[in-house]
């Protein structure tokens, strides 16, 4: 995903379409193909799961304030700190152990930090209209939620992506259809996986048709799971593998589920009928896109002798060709230069050239 990925201004008509079924089909994700028998699937927790749990949302006449919701540990709290900082809309805490807060440029809005699967659940029951998380935990409990709308998929930060390791011990399984053919695994020994994504690994192993797969959860070291006996392999996030590597696991080819990075997130539902939601939406989108384009430029600006402003032009668009002709031409700005006596020097005098 790009981190200057173009998209389609919000608008109420945009924002009420939906696909034939009643579903919305998320920004940069594959369509589904035809589902093989489904997967055997055990779990330590309750999981959610679409359609199981009827989710009660909050009506919009509830409250009056528009909430965003944003992480409130770890890197990806950091990140999105950040980021809001460096568009203008930094976040002022004033109690530091207060979940609540505001942003001043955007008055009106309250902030509230959550755990990032919190984030997505408050999104969907109305709780907040807003929220920054990561694309893996949004698809993971959001679960393809009709009123959840992607505004912003690429912000920048918190890159990696959910992927199937296996033991480095399994020399012959080098990819997924390996995998998929290793005689081990039958429906009496089915592949056992750990995952704490339960939703998207059913559904990847489905789409595989793999049926011979058990799916068990945990929240966090899973890649000790295999070494122990728990497991066979696992399904998690990678960011740059070294942990799987200090833990004798590897990824194998096609065995990618899912790109992962912070996005911005939004109720279809507050958007459409919470009055100053969608111009919210607008502003943050516009800084965000200013602030990921201006990533990747720089401007460079250098003193040049000469007798004018109009001969150093002349220069630069003469001798210089494009690259620092600019669209129009140069930025000239004349540069106060002291004599030793500290009066203005008539001569060799310099001006500053600047190109973006």
């Amino acid at each position: 995903m790009s981190a200057t990925a173009r998209f389609a201004p919000l608008t109420a008509p945009s924002l009420g379409a939906r696909r034939a079924d009643g579903r919305t089909q998320f920004s940069r994700v594959s369509p589904r193909r035809a589902a093989p028998a489904r997967v055997v699937t055990v779990a330590s927790i309750p999981q959610q799961r679409g359609g199981e749990t009827k989710v009660v949302r909050q009506p919009i006449e509830s409250r009056d304030a528009i909430r965003m919701g944003i992480p409130s540990k770890g890197r990806m709290a950091e990140d999105t700190m950040d980021l809001l900082a460096d568009c203008q809309l930094k976040v002022r805490k004033i109690n530091p152990r207060q979940y609540a807060a505001e942003i001043p440029n955007v008055p009106g809005m309250e902030v509230w930090f959550q755990r990032a699967t919190d984030v997505v659940r408050k999104l969907i029951s109305g709780d907040v209209d807003i929220g920054i998380v990561g694309y893996d935990m949004l698809r993971e409990i959001g679960n393809e939620d009709p009123d959840l709308v992607v505004v912003h998929d690429a912000l920048g930060f918190g890159g990696c992506h959910l992927a199937v390791a296996v033991p480095n011990a399994w020399e012959d399984v080098n990819s997924l259809r390996d995998l998929m053919n290793d005689k081990r695994f039958t429906k009496e020994r089915p592949l056992r996986v750990v995952t704490a994504y339960m939703n998207l690994a059913e559904q990847f192993f489905r789409e595989q048709g793999m049926t011979h797969v058990v799916l068990s959860t945990a929240d966090g070291a899973l890649e000790a799971a295999p070494a122990m006996g728990a497991a066979d392999c696992i399904l998690d996030l990678v960011s740059s593998g070294t942990t799987l590597r200090e833990n004798n696991l590897k990824q194998i080819e096609g065995g990618r589920v899912l790109e992962s990075q912070g996005c911005l997130v939004a109720s279809r539902t507050a958007l459409l009928e919470r009055p100053g939601t969608l111009e919210i939406i607008h502003e943050m989108l516009e800084r965000l896109e200013a602030h990921l384009r201006a990533e990747g430029l720089f401007m460079v600006t250098a003193n040049v002798r000469g007798s004018s402003a109009e001969e150093v032009a002349t220069k630069l668009v003469t001798n210089g060709g494009q690259l620092l002709k600019g669209l129009q031409g140069p930025t000239i700005s004349s540069i106060y230069t002291p004599s030793t006596d500290g009066t203005a020097s008539k001569e060799g005098s310099f001006y500053a050239a600047s190109r973006t």
